[in-house]
């Protein structure tokens, strides 16, 4: 269990790596070589807070389910009492799209 959640935070971390240096390559023409403007913090910072919002969405997602679906196998009418958690858990990924596209939006 420990080796998926290293796994995934270090290719977090890589897409982040990548993120830095293709923003800076973006902006290297309008401002010279090497230069991080607000823009491209913007654009990381869409980036990262749609990327912590599906893995957090996920790892919810993947307890309620396991859970929602042993309670429906035992009692099959509390279907949509527990469809109701799992539907909690998805909307933490579509508040993290909200942040990324108001994010995306203050670039000028």
């Amino acid at each position: 269990m420990r080796m998926k959640y290293t796994f995934a935070f270090t290719l977090l971390i890589l897409a982040a790596v990548a993120g830095i240096a293709s923003a800076q390559n973006a902006e290297a023409g309008a401002e010279g070589a090497g230069a991080v403007t607000d823009a491209s913090w913007i654009a990381i910072a869409a980036g990262l807070s749609m990327a912590g919002a599906a893995i957090g969405s996920g790892i919810a997602i993947s307890a309620t389910g396991t859970a929602a679906t042993g309670a429906t196998a035992e009692k099959p009418e509390v279907f949509g009492r527990v469809l109701i958690f799992v539907a909690l858990a998805e909307a933490v990924a579509i508040y993290g799209l909200l942040v990324a596209f108001m994010l995306l939006m203050k670039i000028p």
